[in-house]
């Protein structure tokens, strides 16, 4: 476990489909993404969380730009690296419409050279609206059933960790009966759920996230857990998640690009140090690498 006074930031860089807006700089490219995640690590993120983007700043699955990613972001600090399991869509040139990644495409990046540190994926199927981070139109994202369980398979056999991000109880209690059916332990230490808020129609309310909260500790008693939200709503809910001891809070343009105080943050460290801020009202610091290596049981 974290000591007792410690808390993981991690910092979701550039998301899918964020573009630069109003001063704040989205990375893009593998050095700057590089770069950037040196700079969240100066400011105390322990983790960062990062998408691939092709030539022209949109998304891309392709496995060479995330190893090469991987590559920048350690030749600079040893902060721990979690690769995205969502990619992210595309827009087809012809009509506009998007082209979402397939299962095959989306596993395949559980096998990077070189290899990431940390996993995630969605807890389930969701209705995603996220004006703030590049997605102004709701749309279906589908986590098939075979996605999430080959996901839970290869990366618990690889003797890493895996987020599942969770925006409604019904991905809990799928979870749950996964681990009923024996695809894992229920009691392993290093279960991670992250809480999210205005997310598609998941309410930023607190209510809602604390009665997943709840939840996730009653069906994985052992389990890591942490919050998010979207837009101005991350820092209330990050702010709830610290208060209450959560053991990660996420921050990061994937989400926003708005600091505390309703400016806009320049820089993905403006974030993490306005989390660490907050932490320290709560007597909280945040963890180190190393820590968090440990919580993780990498």
């Amino acid at each position: 476990m974290l000591p007792g006074n410690k808390v993981i930031i991690t910092v979701a860089l550039n998301g899918g489909m964020q573009m630069d807006r109003d001063g704040a700089v989205i990375p893009k490219q593998p050095e700057e993404i590089g770069e950037a995640a040196a700079r969240c690590y100066a400011a105390g993120a322990a983790m960062v969380h990062v998408h691939a983007r092709g030539p022209d700043g949109r998304n891309t699955g392709e496995r060479q730009v995330y190893g090469e990613i991987i590559r920048q972001i350690r030749s600079r600090s040893p902060i721990l690296i979690q690769t995205t399991n969502g990619i992210g869509v595309r827009r087809d040139p012809a009509t506009g419409q998007f082209i979402w990644p397939t299962d095959a495409e989306r596993l395949g990046l559980l096998e990077l050279d070189p290899p990431q540190d940390l996993f995630g994926i969605a807890g389930g199927s969701a209705d995603f609206y996220n004006p703030e981070g590049g997605y102004p139109e709701e749309v279906p994202y589908v986590n098939s059933p075979a996605l999430l369980r080959q996901t839970i398979q290869a990366v618990y056999a690889k003797g890493s960790a895996l987020e599942y991000e969770i925006v409604e109880a019904s991905s809990l209690h799928r979870l749950a009966r996964y681990a009923s059916e024996g695809l894992f332990e229920a009691a392993r230490d290093n279960v991670w759920l992250l809480h999210g808020g205005g997310f598609g129609a998941t309410p930023p309310f607190a209510r809602n996230v604390l009665f997943n909260i709840d939840e996730g500790l009653r069906m994985f008693p052992r389990a890591i857990w942490g919050v998010t939200a979207t837009g101005r709503n991350m820092w209330p809910i990050v702010t709830l998640g610290l208060s209450l001891g959560a053991d990660l809070v996420r921050v990061g343009f994937e989400d926003g690009v708005h600091l505390p105080d309703g400016s806009v943050a320049r820089d993905n460290s403006d974030m993490v140090r306005a989390a660490a801020q907050i932490a320290a009202l709560y007597g909280l610091t945040p963890a180190t690498v190393d820590e968090a290596r440990e919580r993780f049981r990498i």
